[in-house]
């Protein structure tokens, strides 16, 4: 097999080891706090809102050190065991209790922010300037997979039911959690690539600096891992205060705010419409699966098939952009105010209009056909500006995304829904804005570069 084929089968791989782990994770989270209120035990005080604000808060600054643990064990033993917490998590509802409930939540957040970071890397190493738009597409569609068998088997299992016993929570969870485990273990089939051909003398060059290297450092290993881990950790901090990260830092930060929207308040919201009738609850698998269906097509058509290049990033943004400003208008609308904050009985207030099955399922779609725009092209531009950087550069990303997912899952237990829907207009707005400005100092860049290389 050529190099190439070597790297895209890497891809591929990477994105069907994340769609098996996060088939169990991302239908967790959007069933939970639905799963929470129907709990039979008056011994559990959970919440799945405060949960998701743990993880992702921890997430945010496990990130500080994410890139530290990824030089040290590798990218495939940092997924492989970042892996395991997250099927540790799942396996939690199993038999729930509130202590391990949120402690399992620390270690996820953990967890995620070397998974992530770890696959950033994976993806910039497999990749070329000419081919990362393809292979975020690639991987990001592959992954979206994941809310689409997920919440199949959710529709599938809950059709009908009122009430969530403990036995249908239990069949449920360890089919997910084995699930999650398989994807774990998908990650020891990824290859390191084989490295690009270099002129001879620049050749002889890096084989004379490795050689003087390991004679130097043959004798204290622990003194290159912690130069190695420390390296990482300053290379993330100078990332973060680059002009184009904190151009980007807006964008991406909206990124976190719609992910906690659509993977755990959207979904509360369409289970607590009690105008819906009976199959409110089995309403929560089918809106995940418009949401995967809008995410896949979006990362096929812009990732996958690498269509933008000769428009640049900023058309796909912003037709995201346009997606979620209907999305959000037509959920205005559609769903009740107190819906994210309704009991398990639901809630009777009536919307704007008469609430309509099909209206919330396109906003479903919209919700993740956007999503998909905005990562996709964040991936890119992240991909191609921090080549060389690209674990701690991805952690930034993940640090970003995860203090404000964090944030919209804690004020997802007070705000109603219509000042979420007002601070995600605003910062959706904002953080297009600066995303065209970085998307310009990018471009610039690229001609430089083609201009030096003439």
């Amino acid at each position: 097999m050529s190099p190439e084929g070597k790297r895209l089968l890497n891809i591929i791989i990477l994105g069907f080891g994340f769609m098996f782990m996060f088939t169990a994770f991302q239908t967790c989270g959007n069933i939970e706090q639905t799963v929470i209120k129907s709990f039979n035990s008056t011994e559990f005080h959970g919440s799945g809102y405060t949960s998701m604000a743990i993880i992702y808060g921890v997430f945010s600054a496990s990130n500080l050190i994410a890139p530290s643990v990824v030089a040290v064990i590798g990218p495939q033993l940092s997924m492989f065991f970042s892996g395991l917490l997250y099927s540790g998590y799942i396996a939690m509802f199993i038999y729930p209790y509130t202590w391990s409930f949120y402690t399992a939540s620390v270690f996820v957040g953990i967890a995620a922010a070397v998974l992530w970071t770890a696959q950033g890397n994976v993806l910039a190493t497999n990749s070329t300037d000419s081919t990362i738009g393809r292979n975020s597409g690639i991987f990001w569609a592959l992954l979206q997979f994941s809310l689409f068998f997920g919440n199949l088997y959710i529709y599938c299992a809950w059709h009908g039911h009122v009430h969530i016993t403990d036995k249908d929570r239990q069949t449920v969870f360890i089919s997910l959690t084995v699930i999650s485990l398989v994807g774990c273990f998908l990650f020891f089939l990824i290859r390191k690539p084989d490295p690009d051909p270099a002129p001879s003398e620049a050749s002889e060059a890096l084989l004379q600096a490795e050689s003087t290297e390991s004679c130097s450092t043959a004798s204290s290993p622990r003194s290159v891992l912690s130069s190695q881990a420390l390296d990482a950790f300053v290379k993330a901090c100078k990332i973060f205060v680059t002009k184009e990260m904190l151009l980007l830092s807006i964008s991406i930060g909206y990124t976190g705010l719609e992910l906690t929207f659509y993977s755990g308040v959207y979904g509360t919201c369409i289970g607590a419409m009690t105008q819906f009738g009976q199959d409110a609850k089995s309403l929560i698998g089918i809106s995940g699966i418009f949401v995967g269906i809008g995410e896949i097509l979006g990362g096929g058509v812009f990732g996958m098939l690498n269509k933008c290049n000769r428009f640049g990033r900023n058309p796909v943004v912003l037709l995201g952009l346009i997606t979620h400003f209907v999305a959000f208008y037509l959920i205005f609308l559609n769903i009740a105010r107190d819906a994210p904050i309704a009991p398990e009985a639901g809630t009777d207030l009536q919307a704007f209009i008469a609430p309509s099955v099909g209206v919330a399922l396109l906003c479903s779609f919209l919700l993740g056909l956007g999503d998909s725009c905005f990562n996709t092209q964040l991936l890119s531009i992240i991909g191609f500006m921090y080549r060389d950087d690209s674990a701690p550069a991805f952690a930034v990303f993940k640090f970003i995304q995860s203090i404000m997912a964090a944030l919209a899952f804690f004020y997802s237990n007070y705000l109603l829904l219509h000042w979420q829907l007002l601070i995600l207009v605003v910062v959706g707005f904002l953080g297009s804005v600066t995303f065209f400005m970085a998307e310009g100092l990018a471009e610039s860049s690229r001609r430089e570069s083609d201009y030096g290389s003439i």
